[in-house]
């Protein structure tokens, strides 16, 4: 149920600057508006007022709306045309396609003396017999009437005979007022039927559910009976037509909402990382042995914006946001998260991650070098892992290494360095051969 607040009037006073107290107009039609309210206390100084095609059963709480001119209440649930007395200015009413069946009601209206114009069309006491001639006597003050003006000589020959075709209004009013309420009684049964008839489906045998559901769904079936069911036009039918749409459209809307999936786990509470792949992508990790990194190729659609990514490489694991989907690896090995490079690739457009080690490995060289007995070894290194043979660095049996010996060097007199370790008692002269053409001149000093 949709009521008349301040707030509403304010969206609907735009065009006065959101100011309701010197409001003149205002429109509040398809509102699903069931009651007329506040309306009096806030806007005074109101001249026309917009109400139709709400669910308004009652005209009500508009007596103080002094400078009212226009009053629009077509097609709504209202049964009898009440409570208009204190629209001193009131010029127009629209009764359009309502269920005014008390046609004598219209005499609350002898005291608007302004108004001209009134439309009932659409009521069902539009149906009696007399009814324009008892409207045009009842209310002489009127010009206009369901859109046709009225003349002089009309309103002389209502008037001829009032007494009677007063009478014959209020006998075909009397006889519509306990139609309806047998209308009502039966409408009423008819509901405990159709409700008995629900609780019988409900409680059919399985087989019989099986062969229901395969030929139409409840829902389809529920929706054509609702819809194919005759039923008199009555405020109550027309209230329920409106609050089945109502529900199947807030239903139909609760379905289009996407529900909110629970976060996926990425790591648990103990710190374990876990592999999660929700973009569900082809993907190849390999170990780059020769450049001592690992090497992730993620088959990431190919002509996806790569603003759409996003890559957060960490020691451990890798994860790859796609889209907002996770793909997250652990890592067979330490990497190096600063010195790790992604690309995409200009063929297949994969995602190339690149991610170093931490810690390299010490590796056999491929060239053959002796062992304690003499022998070669030949193993290398792709065969020592085949067969898991672990690989050691040779150490000397004697425990001590000389580090200053390690490589054999001829000593030389040469070099600062060299000159100071040479001593003259102990070394071996140097026989200096002359080279071929030599001439030894006197004269030259020797060289130091």
């Amino acid at each position: 149920m949709v009521y008349i607040t301040e707030d509403l009037i304010r969206r609907r006073a735009e065009h006065n600057e959101c100011e309701i107290f010197s409001l003149e107009e205002v429109s509040l039609h398809q509102q699903d508006i069931e009651r007329i309210e506040h309306i009096e206390r806030w806007c005074r100084d109101l001249k026309i007022l917009y109400l139709q095609n709400n669910l308004i059963p009652r005209i009500e709480n508009v007596g103080r709306l002094k400078k009212l001119e226009y009053l629009n209440l077509a097609l709504n649930n209202i049964l009898v045309i009440e409570n208009l007395e204190g629209c001193e200015n009131l010029q127009k009413l629209d009764l359009t396609v309502n269920f005014v069946g008390r046609l004598s009601s219209v005499e609350t209206l002898k005291q608007n003396i302004h108004l001209s114009q009134l439309f009932l069309v659409g009521n069902p006491c539009t149906l009696f017999e007399g009814y324009r001639k008892y409207v045009v006597a009842t209310l002489p003050q009127l010009k206009c009437l369901d859109g046709t003006e009225i003349t002089r000589s009309e309103v002389i020959a209502a008037n001829q005979g009032l007494e009677e075709l007063k009478r014959r209004v209020m006998e075909q009013e009397d006889q519509y007022l306990r139609k309806n309420a047998q209308q009502k009684e039966e409408e009423e049964s008819n509901r405990k039927q159709a409700a008995d008839r629900a609780g019988s489906r409900d409680g059919a045998s399985d087989s019989e559910e099986k062969q229901e559901e395969a030929t139409e769904s409840d829902e389809e079936r529920r929706e054509k009976e609702f819809w194919h069911t005759p039923c008199p036009f009555t405020p109550e039918s027309r209230l329920e037509a409106h609050r089945h749409l109502e529900a199947k459209r807030m239903a139909k809307e609760k379905g289009n909402q996407r529900k909110v999936k629970p976060p996926r786990t990425l790591i648990t509470a103990d710190g374990r990382v876990l592999n999660v792949n929700e973009p569900k992508l082809d993907f190849s990790l390999t170990e780059d042995d020769n450049n001592k990194r690992i090497v992730l190729d993620l088959a990431v659609y190919r002509h996806m914006d790569t603003s759409l990514m996003d890559v957060d490489v960490q020691p451990t694991y890798v994860k790859v946001s796609v889209k907002g989907k996770i793909f997250q690896l652990v890592l067979p090995a330490e990497v190096k998260p600063d010195s790790s490079t992604a690309q995409r690739s200009q063929t297949t457009g994969h995602l190339l991650l690149h991610m170093p080690r931490a810690q390299g490995e010490i590796k056999a060289t491929k060239a053959a070098r002796p062992s304690k007995d003499g022998r070669h070894l030949h193993c290398s290194l792709s065969d020592k892992r085949k067969h898991a043979v672990p690989e050691r660095l040779e150490v000397d049996a004697s425990g001590t290494v000389d580090i200053a010996n390690i490589v054999t060097r001829h000593h030389t007199i040469e070099g600062p360095l060299e000159a100071s370790l040479w001593n003259p008692t102990t070394a071996t002269p140097l026989k200096h051969v002359p080279s071929e053409g030599f001439v030894d001149d006197p004269d030259v000093p020797p060289l130091i």
